[in-house]
C-alpha cells in the first residue's frame, strides 16, 4: 500500500503528495516569472537598439490584433496538446522560447505607440501593475479555493471565436474597437487564467511545469495586451 500511494514525476498534481505538488507549482511559476523577465529584456533590447523604432510603425494596423489573438489561442492549444501527449522537456522549452519571441514581436507596435505617444514608461508600468494585481488575485482565488474550472473550456472557446469574428468584422467595416472591447478581452484573458490555473492542479502532470508555464504566460500576456490598450484608448 505504501508503494501504491507514493507520487512520481508523471502523476497529475492533484494526486501527488504535498511536497511534489508544491514543487511542481513552484517550478511552474518560476518558469512563468522567467518568461516574463525574458520578454521584458527582449523588448528593452529592441527599443534601446533602435530596432523597435524602425519596424514598430510598419507593424501598426488592424492585423496586429488578429495575430496576437491567434498566437494566444495557438499557444493554449499547443500547451494542452503537450500536456496530454507527454512532450519532451526539450520540445516544451522550445515552444516556450518561440512563444516568448513571438509575443515580443507582436507587442512591438503597441509598445511603440505607448513609448512615443501614450505616456511612455509610466503608462506601460501602470498597465503592468494593473495586470499583476488582476492576475495575482485570480491566481490566488484558484489556489486558495482549489476549485476546478475545467468546465469553462467550451465557454472560453466560444467567446474566443466571437471575439475573433468581431475583430475580423471590425477590420472589414472599419469599426472602432474601443475601450469596451478591451475590457471584454481582459475579462476573457482572466477567464483563461482561471481555467489554466485550475489545470495546473487537475490536468497537468508534475513533470510538465514548462508547458503549464507557457499556458499561464499566454493568458497573462493577453490580459496585459488589452490592459495596455485600454490605457492607451483612454489617452
Amino acid at each position: 500500500m505504501s508503494q501504491m500511494n507514493m507520487s512520481h514525476p508523471g502523476m497529475v498534481a492533484a494526486q501527488a503528495d504535498t511536497d511534489e505538488r508544491l514543487g511542481f507549482i513552484r517550478r511552474t511559476y518560476l518558469h512563468l516569472f522567467g518568461a516574463i523577465l525574458l520578454f521584458t529584456l527582449i523588448e528593452a533590447a529592441l527599443f534601446t537598439s533602435g530596432v523597435a523604432d524602425r519596424i514598430g510603425p510598419s507593424l501598426l494596423g488592424g492585423s496586429g490584433w488578429i495575430v496576437v489573438f491567434v498566437l494566444f489561442i495557438a499557444a493554449s492549444w499547443f500547451a494542452n496538446r503537450w500536456a496530454m501527449s507527454g512532450a519532451s522537456p526539450a520540445l516544451q522549452y522550445a515552444g516556450l522560447g518561440v512563444f516568448i519571441i513571438a509575443q515580443s514581436i507582436i507587442f512591438l507596435p503597441l509598445l511603440y505607440v505607448a513609448v512615443h505617444y501614450g505616456g511612455g514608461l509610466d503608462t506601460i508600468g501602470a498597465a503592468g501593475s494593473v495586470t499583476v494585481v488582476l492576475c495575482g488575485l485570480t491566481t490566488l482565488f484558484v489556489l486558495i479555493t482549489k476549485k476546478d474550472f475545467s468546465f469553462l473550456g467550451w465557454g472560453l472557446m466560444l467567446c474566443s471565436g466571437a471575439a475573433f469574428v468581431a475583430i475580423i468584422l471590425g477590420m472589414i467595416f472599419g469599426w472602432q474597437m474601443g475601450g469596451w472591447f478591451s475590457a471584454l478581452m481582459i475579462v476573457l484573458g482572466l477567464g483563461y487564467l482561471l481555467y489554466e490555473t485550475s489545470n495546473i492542479l487537475y490536468r497537468y502532470r508534475t513533470d510538465q511545469h514548462v508547458a503549464a508555464s507557457l499556458a499561464l504566460f499566454s493568458s497573462v500576456m493577453l490580459v496585459f495586451f488589452y490592459v495596455l490598450r485600454l490605457f492607451l484608448d483612454r489617452r
